[in-house]
């Protein structure tokens, strides 16, 4: 695979199955070149062998697909070449999509009442004179903010408080009725005299909005707002008899202090929201909760935090059930073990009181079906791994996955395997050589197994090898496409991947075996694989070796590098490299330095790579994203610039407009020109004859 392959790369959405079980709606998104943006539709997948998947919708993106219960209507957002996601509805069997939304910031997330009649979604929404909802006023020219709490930006989103995520229902009209239209001519004259009548009486309707703005939105329903408190509300769904919203926020007092979220809901005829709380737990943060569709149970998703309710590390998240209206809660899964997930909608419901989830696995994501009273199964895993599962209608499974040659597709689950319903990576596996990686296992010094992978380049070698470190640091590699494996083998390097101590997927204390000790068996791990993989394969060149990592890959090679010299170059990208600065820096620098480093003085400078900066005598290429808020762009520059007062051969390469997402989601511009510059940094120390 080459930079410019990058369009070839197809993510494919969390299935949303049709109740009568014939067939799944998923959203198919790429990156794309002349857009520098992410472009794609939704496609409908048939269960049916006979049919073939079609294209279902023609916008620039259109993404999270979800069928109404009574299945004739399909809801889904859409994103213009220019605009937010909004929130569109189709009919079931084709046919035009109707807008329903304008927020100004977009619609992040949506679900569906139970009788298919009203929907509640979540919006981003401005504080008065803020974002555009003053005309004349830019950014630059807003009120100053004064700022008290500690949680006031996020890496992606910036400033938070002045802009939290808020709940609204709207009804869904009816299809078929005749589409309204905007007043224009005389009607528009008439209804800009109007709001010039009342603004003299009092304050001017739809916060100063013109009245080509406000004519717009009166062709939408009217959405009722549903949550007012100053902090986001997500993970939204009804309850099964329609009468309230479950969802997730930090309401409780002392909020800024700790990283809890509980369980709300609030009734569809507003009020105050309440609290849904299980009597027996301790302190939690919870990711997701939804009520069995037999009405009796609460499912939820809680990672413990320990009795500061700020200890994260490498907590598993857990699945927990509890009566609907609060009481005792059960744990149902091996919190030690299992590190459980929903899908992209929140938790995924499958018969009257059972829910399907994604375990993170030794490198690979399983699918799981949990029941109320405590029993469980696994249903797909494997090589591979699973993005998403949906069931309706008492069909099977469909599940969306990726392995080591698709970056996404849909099969259906039938007699405990699974039937492949798309190819969606036929045109990348045509066009682009897809590499299969082999796993590997080798002993840490203290004989502790690291699992992992090499991805080996064509050819007879020897081949230069480039030792990749993972961010996190509770992630994982996985058996996935990876597309920097492909793209880095494709220039003729062997690389190298593992899971060291610190990662998820291998058990909490796997996990937290870093915690305070970072640099210590992490390092040990990465260099054991290292040493294990030279050793067994004679196609790697030992004495030609990189190593490059992000976020705390980034934190883990700088710190390498200043103890280990073998290496003719390193990348550190996005790194966490001074746990000092990084507390008042970064959007969670008030607790996670602390949390993994520990807090004082002597913790920090023990694992910090500021401070051993002075022993590396490798090449370094800092790469950084100017809206980097997870670890800040001071972080690269400090850096950077202790490396060239040493007389270290370094370059500082640094991204506009991007924050901590941008090998990932960054522009598919700035995605590609950082493949050719990191190739560009490895050929001068690490020439092959695919990268000169």
């Amino acid at each position: 695979m080459k930079p410019e392959d990058l369009p070839l790369l197809k993510s494919v959405s969390a299935p949303a199955a049709h109740p009568d079980g014939t067939r799944a709606v998923v959203s198919v998104i790429r990156p794309d070149f002349d857009a520098d943006s992410y472009v794609g539709q939704l496609w409908t997948v048939p269960l049916d062998p006979e049919k073939l998947p079609r294209r279902l919708t023609r916008g620039f993106r259109d993404t999270a697909p979800a069928f109404s219960p009574d299945g004739l209507v399909l809801a889904f957002l859409r994103v213009t070449a220019d605009g937010k996601p909004q929130l569109h509805v189709v009919e079931a069997a084709g046919g035009e999509p109707q807008v329903l939304t304008n927020a100004r910031l977009g619609v992040s997330s949506f679900a569906w009442s139970p009788d298919s009649h009203s929907i509640v979604f979540g919006a981003r929404t401005p504080d008065d004179g803020r974002y555009g909802t003053l005309d004349g006023v830019s950014a630059g020219a807003e009120e100053a903010r004064l700022i008290t709490d500690y949680k006031y930006r996020m890496n992606g989103v910036g400033y938070t408080a002045d802009k939290p995520v808020q709940l609204y229902i709207v009804d869904v009209p009816e299809l078929d009725e005749e589409p309204r239209v905007a007043p224009a001519g005389r009607a528009l004259k008439a209804r800009k005299a109007a709001q010039g009548a009342l603004s003299k009486n009092g304050p001017e309707p739809d916060s100063a909005k013109n009245a080509e703005d406000a004519a717009a939105d009166s062709l939408l329903p009217q959405a009722r707002q549903l949550t007012f408190a100053a902090t986001d509300h997500s993970g939204e769904s009804f309850s099964t008899d329609g009468r309230f919203v479950y969802f997730v926020a930090a309401l409780h007092e002392g909020s800024d202090h700790d990283l809890e979220a509980g369980i709300y809901r609030v009734s569809v005829s507003g009020g105050e929201p309440e609290a849904v709380k299980a009597t027996n737990s301790g302190r939690q943060t919870v990711a997701a909760a939804r009520q069995s569709r037999d009405g009796k149970w609460l499912f939820f998703l809680a990672q413990e935090l320990g009795p500061s309710g700020q200890d994260f590390v490498a907590r598993n998240t857990a699945l927990y059930v509890m009566p609907a209206d609060g009481g005792e809660a059960g744990i149902l899964s091996d919190v030690e073990t299992m590190d459980l997930a929903g899908g992209a909608g929140g938790l995924e419901l499958r018969g009257p009181d059972s829910v399907l989830l994604l375990n993170n696995a030794q490198g690979t994501v399983e699918l799981l079906e949990f029941g109320a009273t405590g029993n469980h199964s696994l249903l797909v895993h494997g090589d591979r791994v699973v993005t998403g599962a949906a069931s309706a209608g008492g069909g099977p499974v469909v599940v969306s996955f990726s392995d080591a040659s698709t970056a996404g597709d849909v099969a259906a689950l039938e007699d405990g395997q699974l039937r492949l319903l798309t190819d969606f990576s036929a045109e990348l596996r045509l066009r682009a050589e897809i590499i299969e990686p082999r796993e590997l296992t080798f002993n840490s010094a203290d004989g502790y197994p690291v699992h992992g992978w090499l991805v080996l380049p064509p050819g007879k070698g020897p081949h230069p090898v480039l030792l990749n470190i993972h961010g996190g640091p509770f992630a994982q590699y996985t058996v996935a496409l990876f597309d920097e494996a492909q793209v880095y083998a494709a220039a003729g390097y062997a690389v190298l991947m593992c899971n060291p101590r610190g990662s998820a997927g291998y058990g909490q204390a796997h996990g937290r075996a870093i915690k305070e000790k970072m640099g210590t068996v992490d390092m040990q791990d990465v260099l054991s694989f290292l040493d294990g993989a030279l050793a067994k394969f004679q196609e790697l060149d030992g004495g030609a070796l990189g190593i490059m990592g992000g976020s705390y890959g980034g934190y883990l090679t700088a710190w390498t590098i200043s103890q280990d010299h073998r290496f003719k170059a390193a990348i550190v990208e996005r790194g966490f490299l001074d746990p000092v600065s990084f507390i008042g820096s970064s959007d969670i620098g008030w607790f996670f330095g602390g949390e993994y480093t520990g807090s004082t003085e002597e913790q920090m400078a023990a694992q910090s790579p500021m401070a051993t900066v002075r022993s590396v005598r490798t090449p370094s290429l800092v790469i950084h994203s100017e809206e980097d808020l997870r670890c800040p762009v001071e972080q690269g520059q400090r850096y950077f610039t202790a490396l060239k007062q040493q007389g270290v051969d370094a370059a500082f390469l640094v991204f506009p407009g991007e924050n901590h997402e941008l090998s990932r989601s960054g522009t598919p511009h700035h995605r590609k020109q950082r493949f050719e510059e990191l190739l560009r940094w490895w050929a001068r120390y690490l020439p092959t004859r695919a990268n000169p």
